[in-house]
């Protein structure tokens, strides 16, 4: 249960006595004051007098339309906060917030925002006099988000909890909290992911599948990748938050609410592993081991095991980091999760020792008091997540002033600019995929970068660009951010132990965006001698590929798996932005045969072999439980051999090979980790510009690379590589880590293999990476285009 803290204080009052002599006036009775009620747990509605259950009960889960009546009718009886809807989810459904403060606070609202924007873009302050006031001021913004990945089900509900203890407790401590912060709950990232489990949940409690993930996307195109989104901006969710709170309210903490597996650590906080980031202002790396370490110093202190601080999770990729490039600090917390709702008994010699950083079953400097195993529950996740929320917004308070000047420090710092780092980057306009530069710039002037434009030509490096080039002065308050999104990765070799396996990255290397959208972006290292405009907008994108409208375009089934691979969401996505027709295909589909009667292309998105062939266990209800298998196989076989084109992305290559026999050797297969690893990086692509697939495309190209395939063509009768890998292996990494990567030099990326009368397009790489890799999209929009209607 949780266990709000009990804090005692003694007052002492003094009455001064009149000094002697004075006359002695008759008493007044004071006009009687009219005082607001006071806050009374009473009158605060409770979670469970609306949701029907306590937070936290085993087996009980409320979906969104329940919680969002519970947030308007807490905000409609406290004036300790206030109810906001910020837009609509990629479904339709609310996307709401709280601001929960003092009612004094609240009531000056807009004054703290304008507040907060003069520290957060110091360049408009005259004088030190001016800083200082604002500084004195100011309060301490935070914003917590919750409930972003939606079967760490414990997000549901951990809002609620917390918001009514804020709206009720009348401690010292809560009010402190109210007096000096600001905070910015959003309940759920993804109200339709709330929804979309609960009902899974619901439906399958008292069966084999109680507690398993729904056999579908929780995020309709994202999945699990909607917290890899915090810079390139593709979904609506990111985008309404990014907009409306981020941008305007610049919080000097975000606070991450999530789950991790069953068998870790019962919670992860902050400082994070190595590496970090060589853009994100140490003083926040400061701020981000400071403020962890309190928190799990603090839930020590109330007697919770099992926390772990410096381990696991990484921070090097701003996908996940926003706020790291915009002057405040990003405090994940990972509760380890239970079955959904359902309690899970857990012995302590079950716990996984794969943990990097820490062995959950030995104390260490970072884990000094281990869970001993035992029964873990939906309410200890809740119990840990607000219990950890609410030291958070504690610390926030008592050094509100340290938050406020080291957020001012870190922007000044950027507009300055950083010892080392160019003053500036270019980008012409000339020879530009004109979807890619406007995705670009739209990415960075979202992420409130000023884009300017060269009034004259520009000689650059040897080169020349012409007047109106755009120009991105990396002195400015979030100069970081844009420097990390148009500069190569570097990340660093870390192996297990000196010429041993690699340290995995938690998410992927690289994200140079410039790369990846095919544009083309120069350092300057001096000053700039020209003159700039203003800052510009930038201009629009209008996404769109020619030959998939009219009677004369392709029938594509796009394969969706009810294992639910993240890369099919994504595939959509792209198909529904650049308005590419497609019908979803499911296995009883595909089994059913007669594919060619329907269909001239099949997408597989990138899945396992295995999960391709044997799909979900059988605990799962039917349709869903069960994959292609052998029948699928042969309906695909014979799709292909009726003139069909079967195309395959990344891993579901491996699938396709293996299954159906082709001509095509995967020189990866079996390949250990240190004999070859590249965890998510931008290989060079060199590409056959005669081949219809790479129509429209320049000789040299790239390849986001993912744990992928190489190929190599066994029979050159039946199979030609239209895009291989450089033969030289030092030109093959551009952008992240690759160890030996000699082992894909002059490799083929891109493969059509025959087969009867159709054929088979094996992509070695994710052309359509997490809706980023533009420069890739014609290479599989081309493949849907081989087979004629």
């Amino acid at each position: 249960m949780l266990r709000p803290q009990v804090l005692l204080f003694a007052l002492a009052i003094t009455v001064a006595p009149a000094p002697p002599g004075a006359a002695q006036q008759p008493r007044r009775t004071p006009p009687a004051r009219r005082r607001p009620p006071p806050v009374t747990a009473h009158r605060i509605p409770t979670p469970r007098s609306i949701l029907g259950f306590e937070p936290g009960d085993d087996r009980k889960l409320a979906d969104w339309p329940t919680l969002v009546r519970y947030y308007q009718a807490l905000a409609s009886a406290s004036d300790r906060m206030r109810y906001r809807e910020l837009g609509h989810s990629t479904l339709g459904a609310p996307l709401i917030a709280l601001a929960i403060s003092s009612p004094q606070n609240l009531r000056g609202l807009d004054r703290y925002r304008e507040l907060n924007a003069k520290l957060a873009d110091p360049r408009g302050f005259k004088t030190a006099r001016e800083s200082e006031d604002v500084l004195r001021d100011g309060k301490a913004v935070v914003l917590i988000t919750s409930g972003i990945h939606s079967t760490e089900v414990g997000g549901h509900l951990t809002p609620a909890v917390l918001a009514y203890r804020l709206a009720s407790d009348t401690s010292l401590a809560t009010r402190t909290i109210l007096d000096n912060v600001i905070l910015w709950l959003v309940p759920s990232l993804n109200p339709d992911g709330v929804s979309i489990v609960t009902r899974w949940y619901n439906r399958t409690i008292g069966t084999a599948a109680e507690g398993t993930d729904p056999p579908e996307l929780y995020h309709h195109y994202t999945g699990h990748d909607n917290n890899r989104d915090w810079y390139a901006f593709t979904q609506i969710e990111t985008q309404v938050v990014v907009d409306s709170i981020h941008n305007v309210w610049h919080p000097q903490i975000v606070h991450d609410i999530h789950q991790q597996d069953t068998d870790g650590s019962r919670l992860f906080l902050p400082p994070y592993l190595d590496p970090i980031e060589p853009n994100v202002d140490p003083l926040l790396v400061d701020g981000v081991n400071a403020l962890g370490t309190a928190m799990a110093w603090a839930l020590a202190g109330q007697g919770k095991p099992g926390i772990v601080i410096n381990a696991v999770y990484d921070a090097w990729t701003p996908a996940r980091a926003y706020q790291h490039y915009h002057g405040g600090v990003r405090i994940l917390s990972e509760a380890a999760s239970a079955n959904l709702a359902s309690p899970l008994d857990l012995a302590a010699d079950q716990l996984a020792t794969r943990g990097r950083g820490f062995n959950p079953r030995e104390r260490s400097w970072n884990f000094t008091n281990p869970w001993q195993g035992g029964r873990w529950t939906l309410r200890d996740i809740v119990a840990y997540q607000t219990d950890g929320a609410y030291a958070l917004l504690e610390n926030a308070a008592r050094y509100r002033d340290r938050w406020l000047a080291n957020f001012l420090t870190v922007e000044g710092r950027a507009v300055r600019g950083w010892k080392g780092w160019p003053y500036a980057y270019v980008m012409p306009r000339q020879h530009q995929d004109s979807v890619g530069l406007a995705t670009l710039l739209g990415i960075l002037h979202r992420g409130q970068v000023e884009i300017r434009t060269a009034l004259h030509p520009v000689a650059l490096g040897g080169q020349r660009f012409p007047a109106g080039s755009y120009v991105v002065v990396l002195r400015q308050p979030y100069a970081g951010f844009a420097k990390t999104l148009l500069e190569p990765q570097r990340y660093p070799d870390l192996r297990l132990f000196a010429g041993g396996p690699p340290l995995p990255p938690y998410d992927v290397t690289a994200h140079t965006l410039p790369l990846l959208m095919g544009v083309t972006a120069v350092p300057a290292r001096d000053s700039l001698r020209f003159a700039l405009s203003a800052p510009v907008e930038p201009p629009a994108a209008s996404p769109g590929y020619p030959g998939f409208a009219g009677p004369e375009a392709p029938r594509i089934g796009l394969y969706r798996s009810y294992a639910a691979p993240i890369d099919e969401g994504w595939t959509r996505w792209v198909f529904d932005t650049w308005k590419v027709p497609y019908v979803s295909v499911v296995d009883s589909v595909v089994r059913a045969g007669k594919l060619r009667d329907r269909f001239e292309v099949i997408v597989l998105p990138d899945q396992s072999p295995h999960e391709l062939f044997d799909g979900l266990p059988s605990q799962y209800p039917a349709p869903y439980a069960g994959g292609l298998g052998q029948e699928g196989v042969e309906a695909l076989r014979q799709f292909v051999t009726d003139g069909g084109t079967l195309v395959a992305l990344n891993d579901a290559s491996r699938f396709v090979v293996q299954r159906l026999l082709l001509p095509v050797r995967n020189v990866l297969e079996s390949v250990a980790d240190d004999e070859f690893y590249a965890p998510g990086s931008i290989f060079r692509l060199e590409l056959d510009a005669s081949d219809p697939i790479a129509r429209g495309l320049p000789p040299q190209s790239v390849a986001w690379y993912e744990s992928g395939p190489a190929f190599e063509v066994l029979d050159s009768s039946a199979a030609r590589i239209v895009g291989r890998y450089p033969v030289d292996a030092d030109k093959v990494l551009l952008s992240g880590w690759a160890l030996h990567p000699e082992r894909v030099a002059g490799r083929g990326a891109l493969v059509e293999a025959k087969l009867g009368t159709g054929r088979v397009v094996l992509f070695g790489f994710r052309p359509q990476y997490r809706g980023q890799s533009i420069a890739t999209y014609p290479l599989l929009f081309n493949s849907l285009r081989l087979t004629p209607r």
